[in-house]
């Protein structure tokens, strides 16, 4: 097309059919016609004529009438892909087309259009961008494609400012259907994912290229935070100064490292927790171990536990394969309720909700460590032996940093490089390979004092730490055995029945003096008697007694029978005994389990800290 043979428009012409008319004859020639409007448009806009797109939609619906169809094609200023609309006239005035009754549908009052479509890697679910513009500025969001495909369902868009209504709904759902399906192989497709952490194809989010994240709103803030920023060097600096100092701090940046091997080694989740007063820079820890991977400042990567079920267990199903880092234990409030979400942490599943619709949702899952601190330990002694066992819990009774505040600068301005680098390391030939033949030796190395589940851990965190000392760090201060084997549960620390046991026998000592000695007086509250050096503890009391330590009563009662610490009927985990001329059941126990000695007088203790016998004890008179 010869530019200097086209005639050139004065501003009264553009009101006249003259320059459409010309335009519209190249209607089946999307080239040249797409070059004639370029050239009309911009003599419009040189002459003063800003009404050049009205205009011409004006004059295509007039010819529509008269049964002419142009092949149309999006017209929207700075958009990002040109698409046919078919029957859609679709410009800077919005989505229109002329219906049988001679009047318009409009679809939308500004332009949209669809711009992209994502197929998850998890769900296999479809998505689609819709990229809009309202006044100068585009933007775009990603919907499912049920959303777009109804008229209930679009009105969501509305949420993020699109104009859309009840009435105009219909309109929309159909024009992004049809200008779809008119374009599906001009409109560009992508793998997306909506978490981060390991793929199904060995790649990593967000490390994998192309991999567009297609997740929840309230998360994409938190997925943006995993990014690489500042100098290398400088984190590596600081990060090799905390190794070099014998502090905790250094364990829960090699568990950072640990969280990505979980589903390499098949192994199961764990916690690891920091507690301590204040000031002795738990958080900053916090910050370092985020640090590996993301920005650990104010942008959201660290949580605190100031959060339900239900969002912990969205926000380990989001983070994955990545450490989920909690902070401030001292917000939660429940603390016994809490063991629940321990579970849940440590399993690596969420619950199993029906649809309303009929079958299941799908259920969250993860494989990763959480790191945590708070100023108490998230454990106690009636805590479940699952809970103990997927917790290291390290009391920090001293500052772990020199210069807490310096660190905390450096990590805020430097970070993500090691995380992407360690990936990248750990998906070579052959390493892979090599971490599970090194977590094999740690664990075989590990003393057998601790537990099988708290082993495993150690030894997950030590394969970390040597793969990083050997990868990134390349110094001389890796993690030894010994520095986080001081910090493991023994069997007999882990036993929930043990600890159950040692409660009830504090419990009888302390209260010693409810109890009566066969044919004495009898005492206020009776919890049992003393017969022979034998103590007898009423069946209700000894419920009682469990059931306000947070123990189960009739798992501790087998327990003591098969263990041999107490006396009990040949069918029974109790004996009946008589006290106060009744035949009682009890639970009975030896001398030897009996860590005080019986009296002949019933005591109680005196303000002296001495104690008194009950009939030598007088009341002061008024």
């Amino acid at each position: 097309m010869d530019e200097t043979s086209i005639k050139q428009y004065i501003k009264p012409d553009f009101n006249t059919a003259e320059p459409y008319k010309v335009l519209f004859a190249l209607r089946n020639n999307r080239f040249e016609y797409n070059q004639m409007f370029t050239i009309l448009k911009e003599n419009a806009s040189n002459v003063g004529f800003k009404d050049f797109s009205r205009m011409l939609k004006s004059y295509a619906e007039e010819q529509a009438g008269k049964g002419v169809i142009i092949d149309n094609v999006t017209q929207f200023d700075g958009q990002e892909i040109e698409l046919k609309t078919g029957e859609w006239l679709a410009d800077d005035f919005g989505v229109t087309r002329r219906n049988e009754r001679h009047g318009e549908d409009i679809a939308c009052v500004h332009p949209i259009i669809p711009v992209e479509r994502l197929i998850n890697i998890d769900t296999k679910a479809a998505k689609i961008r819709i990229a809009f513009r309202k006044g100068n500025r585009w933007q775009s969001e990603i919907y499912d494609k049920k959303t777009i495909a109804g008229a209930n369902t679009i009105l969501d868009l509305a949420n993020n400012d699109v104009a859309v209504t009840s009435e105009s709904a219909k309109y929309l759902v159909r024009y992004l259907h049809d200008i779809e399906n008119l374009n599906y192989d001009i409109i560009p497709q992508h793998k997306s994912v909506g978490r981060l952490g390991w793929t199904n194809s060995d790649g990593f989010s967000p490390y994998v290229d192309n991999l567009i994240f297609d997740g929840a709103n309230n998360f994409k803030n938190i997925y943006e935070t995993v990014r690489s920023e500042g100098s290398f060097d400088e984190w590596l600096r600081i990060a090799r100064l905390v190794r070099a100092a014998d502090s905790p701090a250094k364990i829960m940046l090699s568990a950072s490292f640990a969280s990505v091997l979980l589903k390499v080694l098949g192994k199961l989740n764990f916690m690891v927790h920091l507690w301590g007063g204040s000031e002795a820079g738990k958080t900053v820890s916090l910050m370092l171990a985020a640090s590996v991977w993301a920005d650990p400042g104010e942008e959201g990567y660290i949580q605190t536990f100031n959060g339900t079920q239900v969002g912990i267990e969205l926000l380990g199903g989001f983070m994955n394969s990545m450490p989920l880092i909690l902070d401030e234990f001292q917000l939660v409030k429940d603390k016994k309720m809490f063991e629940t979400i321990v579970y849940m942490i440590c399993e690596g599943m969420g619950r199993i909700r029906g649809k309303k619709t009929g079958g299941l949702q799908d259920t969250q899952t993860w494989k990763n460590c959480t790191l945590t601190s708070g100023e108490y330990p998230i454990t106690n002694s009636a805590s479940g032996a699952g809970a103990l066992n997927r917790i290291i819990e390290i009391e920090c009774r001293g500052k772990l940093f020199e210069d807490a505040p310096a660190v905390a600068d450096v990590v805020r301005k430097n970070y993500g490089h090691a995380g992407k680098a360690f990936i990248l390391l750990l998906s070579q030939a052959g390493a892979k390979e090599e971490a599970i033949r090194m977590y094999k030796d740690f664990y075989n190395a590990l003393g057998t004092d601790s537990t099988e589940k708290q082993t495993m851990a150690a030894a997950i965190i030590l394969t970390a730490d040597t793969l990083a000392t050997k990868w990134i760090f390349a110094d001389d201060n890796a993690l030894k055995s010994e520095e986080i084997e001081k910090y493991l549960r023994t069997k007999e620390s882990i036993d929930i029945n043990v600890r159950a046991y040692e409660y009830f026998k504090d419990m009888i000592a302390s209260n010693h003096y409810k109890f009566i000695d066969t044919g004495k007086a009898p005492v206020s509250e009776c919890w049992g008697s003393i017969s022979g050096g034998k103590t007898n503890i009423l069946k209700s009391i000894f419920e009682k007694i469990c059931s306000e330590g947070g123990y189960d009563s009739k798992a501790l009662a087998s327990w003591m029978k098969q263990k041999g610490h107490s006396e009990t009927s040949t069918d029974r985990e109790f004996k009946k005994v008589s006290i106060n001329g009744s035949k009682l059941w009890c639970v009975c126990l030896p001398e030897q389990d009996t860590e005080f000695e019986p009296t002949g007088q019933q005591k109680i203790p005196f303000e002296n800290g001495g104690w008194t016998p009950l009939d030598q004890l007088t009341v002061p008179k008024n």
